[in-house]
């Protein structure tokens, strides 16, 4: 599968420290997993965490899910553990909580630099406190950076506010500047697990905002997450007839088309192709 084209549809925190949920992770219909040692796990569980799941990912059976692990802060006394253990078995990305600044991350990637075994392994950074979001142009540039996962628990604290609206900001601020810089941003988490009508609101919102997917608590969470942030039959089908109507109107000289009353243009052409381009690598994704 074309890295650029991976979903992100659903990307999963596990909690590090538990066994049967890094087991039960290899069965689930999830485009990415999160590997949390840090807020998943107690302060006395965090070096048998770690340990746990570097047999785990050494064991492998995940497929084609892309393996993300969030280590402590650097700032703590189980950080430089976290990340030079577990580069040490080469992950496909490990990611950093609350990055305050680009140097944060350039700081972790001379680190990595240095570890033959994660030469091929990427950033991804929480963007959860209000100097990150200030920031986070430049942060989404930094070496090794590949994307953005909102932290929007942690950002409310900071700010200090309540409801999802105190935050459409700080969210967009972070999409413009990955877009910017061409990596993957993640929508935050919907915290009532059992409320799927909220939950689908949310993604249905996040979606709109232009997020490639969201980060989810639960499994009970995947389907609803997949299903918003995946394209549609509807999509796909509009996608072909705006590529197909936009080729018939280049041939006969013309600049544009016309595809249900609606004017068709080199960028929805764009678009289109983007979708079907999506909708391959979610087949692909299910089908491995």
């Amino acid at each position: 599968m074309d890295a650029s084209a991976r979903p992100y549809r659903s990307v999963l925190y596990i909690p590090a420290s538990k066994d049967r949920a890094l087991e039960k992770a290899r069965s689930l219909p999830v485009d990415a997993i999160i590997f949390d040692l840090e807020d998943a796990v107690a302060a006395d569980e965090k070096a048998n965490g770690r340990a746990l799941l570097c047999d785990r990912l050494t064991d492998g059976g995940y497929g084609p899910r892309a393996q993300i692990v969030r280590i402590n802060g650097m700032d703590t006394e189980w950080g430089g553990d976290d990340l030079d253990q577990l580069a040490a078995i080469g992950p496909q990305a490990i990611l950093l909580p609350k990055v305050n600044a680009a140097a944060d991350v350039e700081a972790v990637a001379a680190r990595l630099d240095k570890i033959p075994a994660a030469s091929g392994t990427r950033i991804w950074a929480m963007m959860e406190t209000p100097e990150g979001v200030l920031n986070a142009a430049r942060i989404a540039r930094a070496p090794r950076m590949a994307g953005f996962v909102m932290g929007t628990n942690d950002l409310a604290k900071e700010l200090g506010s309540r409801g999802r609206a105190a935050l459409v900001t700080s969210l967009q601020m972070c999409l413009l500047a990955a877009r910017t810089a061409g990596i993957v941003c993640v929508d935050g988490v919907y915290n009532a697990f059992k409320d799927d009508a909220g939950l689908q609101a949310e993604c249905n919102e996040g979606r709109e905002f232009g997020f490639d997917g969201k980060t989810l608590i639960h499994p009970a969470q995947i389907a609803i997450a997949n299903t918003v942030f995946g394209p549609s039959a509807e999509d796909i089908d509009l996608a072909r007839r705006q590529i197909a109507a936009f080729e018939e109107a280049i041939a006969d000289g013309q600049a544009v088309a016309v595809v249900d009353g609606k004017i068709v243009e080199n960028l929805h052409v764009d678009t289109a192709r983007a979708t079907l381009a999506r909708a391959r690598a979610i087949a692909e994704l299910e089908a491995a």
